[in-house]
């Protein structure tokens, strides 16, 4: 499975690029691309010998700081998608949420600032002027913002956990939200097959072919059964 290695950092060259990627399987080929002069263009690709190994390398790398830069590593992608791909893994603009209502836009820039320069902060407020709880930090370098993320996400304040993230448009919060619901069908599903299952509060039109019915339907789509209590036993 041939995959892309995109915004990686130009002191990366072939042979690091193959030792770090070797550890997840068997690689058939390598390459970092360069321009006339031998220096990186800031994307690769690589070729595993199996789907499993190129699956594992995404999961694990995608979206990671490898020397200071988020990388993209996903399936194959052509010139214009690389393109594409590498705007949209650059980012100035971050989310923050979880704030302690004492939290103020003070407090943001004196943390957020250790990474680099700050253009703005902001922390939400209501009508009243009593926080939300949450703001948006934005970095004059995207490398800065990508290592705020890296370092603050998951952090402690003031007892609070915040999440701190790249602030994402409707399309790319909808895309991640699917993709961790059908993450956790399959999870469920998996650690669930082959246990009974205790169905109660069924409506009396259900009959045994209904049941059936209903049940070999994708998990994804059984939302419309209302006030239906399952119950595991293992």
């Amino acid at each position: 499975m041939f995959m892309s290695i995109l915004n990686l950092d130009k002191g990366i060259d072939q042979k690091a690029l193959h030792d770090t990627l070797s550890a997840f399987g068997n690689i058939l080929s390598c390459k970092v691309a360069t321009d006339s002069s031998g220096q990186s263009k800031g994307y690769g690709f690589v070729q595993y010998d199996n789907e499993e190994a190129a699956k594992k390398a995404i999961e694990k790398l995608n979206g990671m700081l490898v020397n200071d830069k988020q990388v993209y590593v996903g399936p194959f992608l052509h010139k214009q998608e690389r393109e594409t791909a590498l705007d949209n893994s650059k980012f100035n603009n971050v989310f923050v949420k979880n704030l302690s209502e004492s939290a103020s836009e003070e407090d943001l820039q004196n943390i957020f600032g250790e990474f680099g320069p700050i253009t703005s902060v902001v922390v939400m407020k209501d009508a009243e002027g009593k926080s939300k709880c949450f703001g948006f930090v934005n970095f004059e370098n995207p490398d800065d913002a990508a290592r705020s993320v890296e370092a603050l996400n998951g952090k402690k304040f003031e007892e609070k956990e915040w999440y701190v993230g790249k602030v994402q448009k409707k399309p790319e919060r909808e895309s991640e939200l699917k993709h961790r619901f059908e993450q956790t069908v399959k999870e469920v599903s998996e650690k669930n097959q082959g246990t009974n299952l205790y169905i109660k509060n069924l409506d009396d039109g259900i009959d045994d072919d209904k049941h059936k019915e209903l049940f070999e339907l994708p998990l994804v789509q059984s939302h419309h059964v209302r006030d239906v209590h399952i119950y595991i036993i293992s």
